[in-house]
């Protein structure tokens, strides 16, 4: 058996019950450590913290060893149970979905158990979860690479009047390209995209387009460290995102739509004075 757990958003307590049997009952317990990460992050003091509550050792599996050397895992658990950790929910990343197909042509049964994740946690803003387009993932910007195929997603978001999730890049465990250029990995520090860093992207892209599809004065909302004890709302122009502290990661970013009532008297809760 393949057991995919959700692990919430927060720290190790948010494991659910059910997820927490299934882990305990296994020979092998991963945790994927690159589509995001718990409030605590997971450098060693984080994964003892783990370990100690589930009552495993637990392997972290980066990105290389899940979408490279999924079969190992896959192999392990053809003769045993086996627990892969995720982050958030299950579903989250378009990687578990793939893995999920790669167990199941191997005939392995696979037992998913849910939990929280940005996709529904986000409605703690206020804004309506069935008012959301599609969700964008915004890139890091490098000098000679600067992608824009989410803005036309936000443009048909925008066009709807519905509100826009942006998902900002992570980068852990990526090898540097002069590295690769040499042909040995050398992996640069972890890198996690802010909200002031994803807006002036947007702002930038906008300008490239010259339409107006949302600009410096647009309302969004910045949201860091979702599920975590010191998560943090703020809502406001692009502009006067800019200037706000936002703290450690993870961050977040939705672009307004159209507000319902009931959305308008949330958002007041959360806006800059």
């Amino acid at each position: 058996m393949l057991y995919i757990v959700g692990l919430g958003l927060g720290d190790e307590r948010d494991i659910t019950l059910r997820g927490l049997d299934a882990v305990r009952s296994c020979h092998k317990v991963y945790v994927e450590a690159y589509t995001s990460l718990l409030s605590f992050g997971l450098a060693s003091d984080g994964l003892s913290k783990l370990e100690k509550l589930y009552g495993k050792e637990i392997e972290v599996a980066d990105r290389e060893m899940v979408e490279e050397r999924a079969d190992v895992m896959l192999q392990e658990a053809l003769e045993s149970d086996v627990a892969f950790l995720v982050v958030g929910d299950p579903f989250g990343a378009t990687t578990h979905t793939d893995l999920v197909v790669r167990a199941k042509k191997l005939g392995l049964e696979v037992k998913v158990i849910h939990n929280a994740s940005v996709m529904n946690a986000i409605g703690v803003c206020g804004l309506q979860l069935y008012r959301y387009g599609e969700t964008v993932s915004i890139p890091f910007f490098t000098e000679t690479w600067r992608p824009d195929s989410f803005y036309e997603k936000i443009q048909n978001n925008r066009q709807l009047g519905l509100h826009t999730l942006c998902l900002l890049d992570i980068r852990v465990k990526e090898p540097s390209f002069e590295s690769l250029c040499r042909g040995k990995k050398v992996y640069e520090p972890p890198k996690f995209m802010t909200i002031n860093t994803a807006i002036n992207q947007l702002l930038e892209v906008q300008e490239m387009h010259g339409e107006s599809v949302y600009n410096a004065d647009s309302l969004c909302v910045g949201i860091a460290r979702l599920g975590s004890q010191d998560q943090m709302l703020v809502a406001g122009s692009m502009k006067k995102l800019l200037d706000v502290d936002f703290g450690a990661p993870l961050h977040c970013l939705i672009i307004v739509g159209e507000l319902h009532p009931v959305e308008e008297e949330m958002m007041q809760f959360y806006l800059i004075k």
